[in-house]
């Protein structure tokens, strides 16, 4: 009895047991530079943990999990942990959120927990194991611009570097800020591999690896500021301490370095000799307009390529239009773009391609394009201006008589419209039809659809029933099957007319296929005597009778005599003739 008793209270522990699922902190309050380990702990298996995005921290750890399970003095205990490490990346109050984890089918979810992060506070070491190098000395993260005054739509450059001291190793880094350019058309330079290298910092000597480049259009005048890159790098830096081999200890340290922002003064473009029609373009350009054909006719169409090449800022200005005479059709220009942004800044072609057709025959002129570009090297404004493209219409109406035709059309049959007449077009009554729409369900076309299976059943039956008798036919399938054998070789016979040999076996096939359909013969009892009574007695002509039998008499003569084309045509003929006499005598 006590047994039961005990087993009953173990039961009613486990039912009355809470499933607790809650985070903890190794501590509330830490410095920029140092670890915090947090851990998310429940007292029953859960599946499907989902940690939460750790804002504000980078995860220098974990996750790590542990399970312990114990039974004392009759009771069972559970846990199951998930542990992390966390740095922080900013100052000031940061929360983690929370993470969840089902248990039994139902998710629970911790508390949020707030963290006070401070400034970077003094870490006692061992004299032993103090780094015999700064990290603030041996990395310097630099940003190198290419032109501190460069004038409106000028490239420029950034270049940021590494630079590093030959006793230290870097083994990751990470981006926590990347470099805003507010105001700049940019394009970064995908650098496929890092590759270290030597050079100088300060004058002294370093390694260092070229992790960004940007190639930076100024879009408008005055100081402009480049937002700093941040980085925050893993570093491993040399200590007093040796093993057993001798060999330098490292221990593992991070550091954050920042290229700091950089102004820019933009100068504008002069505004002495700046044309009226300047669109921006500033670099060094051709400009070319190639038609592709000036001699066509009225109704054809030709190709108007307008088109700028060179070095400059190709992506940030417009191409100029073409004016063309008023009988010319043309359509809006298809745009395409061939550049490539190296660290020197864009080069290649853009272009702009129209579709023109005239209408009327003539000689018209295209007027000359001009394109304004700012030309870096020597500060000034120069203008291209293309040729006049003269287009010749050979053919088609000339502009004077359809001017005519218009007017005569316009003027002479004018109709005059009075005022009560002018909305006379607008029709007065109207058909109003009604928008709702009867449901499907019960309409005709329902029951229709309901019921057609049903009256289908009978024509299905005497379908099939035709079928059967028709299969049960065997002598009639029989027949039909020698009619068109019949047919099949004579239809083949006089494909072959040319070829004697093939023509006349052909042509005995149809005549044999024939007799079986016709007298329900086969080809062993195909004797001339036994044609010939079979025949006979089907009221077949004996003249007709005669000339089947010489028929096929010549047949097996003639594929081994000479014959004409004319005689295999006139046996054709006469076989055509045969069977259609015998078809008639012997349905009579």
């Amino acid at each position: 009895m006590k047994r039961y008793i005990v087993l009953l209270l173990l039961c009613c522990n486990g039912l009355w047991a809470q499933v607790q699922f809650e985070a903890k902190v190794s501590k509330t309050t830490l410095g920029l530079n140092e670890r915090l380990r947090i851990d998310f702990t429940m007292n029953d298996d859960g599946d499907n943990f989902s940690p939460p995005s750790f804002e504000g921290f980078r995860v220098v750890g974990g996750p790590s999990q542990q399970v312990s399970q114990s039974w004392i003095n009759g009771r069972a205990s559970f846990q199951k942990s998930y542990s992390y490490y966390l740095l922080p990346t900013q100052k000031g109050t940061l929360v983690i959120k929370q993470a969840s984890v089902e248990i039994n089918g139902q998710i629970y979810k911790t508390n949020p927990i707030r963290v006070n992060v401070t400034n970077a506070v003094e870490q006692p070491r061992d004299p032993n194991d103090a780094p015999q190098v700064s990290a603030d000395e041996a990395l310097h993260l630099v940003a190198e611009v290419s032109k501190g005054n460069p004038y409106l739509n000028e490239p420029i450059t950034v270049v940021y570097k590494l630079f590093f001291s030959y006793n230290i190793g870097i083994t990751n880094w990470r981006e926590l800020e990347k470099p805003k350019y507010n105001d700049f058309w940019s394009q970064n330079i995908d650098i496929k591999q890092l590759v270290a290298e030597e050079g100088k910092y300060n004058g002294e000597r370093y390694r260092y690896v070229t992790l960004r480049k940007t190639v930076l259009y100024p879009q408008k005048s005055g100081k402009l500021t480049i937002e700093p890159l941040s980085l925050d790098i893993d570093v491993q830096l040399p200590t007093n301490r040796r093993n057993i081999f001798g060999q330098v200890q490292i221990i593992e340290d991070h550091k954050r370095v920042s290229a700091g922002s950089k102004t820019i003064t933009v100068r504008p473009l002069p505004e002495a000799g700046k044309p009226v029609d300047f669109s921006g373009a500033v670099g060094r350009f051709n400009f070319t307009v190639i038609p592709t054909k000036t001699n066509l006719k009225s109704g054809e169409s030709l190709d108007l390529k307008v088109a700028v090449s060179g070095n400059g800022n190709l992506k940030l200005f417009s191409l100029p239009k073409p004016v063309v005479p008023n009988s010319f059709e043309m359509y809006d220009p298809v745009h395409s773009e061939n550049v490539q942004t190296p660290l020197s800044g864009m080069n290649g072609s853009i272009s702009d391609l129209y579709t023109i057709v005239p209408q009327f025959k003539g000689k018209y002129p295209i007027k000359p394009l001009s394109f304004t570009y700012f030309d870096l090297s020597t500060g000034k404004y120069k203008t291209i201006t293309s040729p006049e493209i003269m287009i010749n219409v050979l053919d088609g109406p000339t502009a004077g008589a359809a001017h005519a035709v218009a007017s005569a059309n316009t003027g002479v049959n004018k109709m005059q419209v009075t005022a009560g007449e002018q909305f006379g077009f607008i029709k007065t009554k109207t058909k109003l039809t009604s928008t709702k729409r009867n449901d499907f369900l019960g309409s005709g076309l329902f029951y229709g659809l309901l019921f057609a299976p049903f009256l289908c059943i009978p024509l299905i039956v005497l379908v099939r029933k035709k079928k059967e008798a028709i299969d049960g036919d065997v002598q009639g399938n029989r027949i039909k099957m020698n009619n068109k054998l019949a047919k099949k070789y004579l239809s083949e016979a006089k494909v072959n007319i040319g070829d004697k040999e093939r023509f006349y076996v052909a042509l005995e096939k149809a005549l044999h296929n024939f007799l079986k359909a016709k007298l329900h013969i086969e080809t062993s009892e195909m004797s001339k005597e036994r044609i010939r009574e079979i025949l006979l007695s089907r009221s077949a002509k004996p003249e007709t009778v005669q000339d089947f039998i010489a028929l096929t008499e010549n047949c097996e003569f003639a594929r081994y005599a000479p014959a004409s084309s004319n005689a295999i045509q006139q046996d054709y003929d006469k076989a055509v003739a045969i069977i259609s006499d015998l078809e008639k005598q012997l349905n009579n």
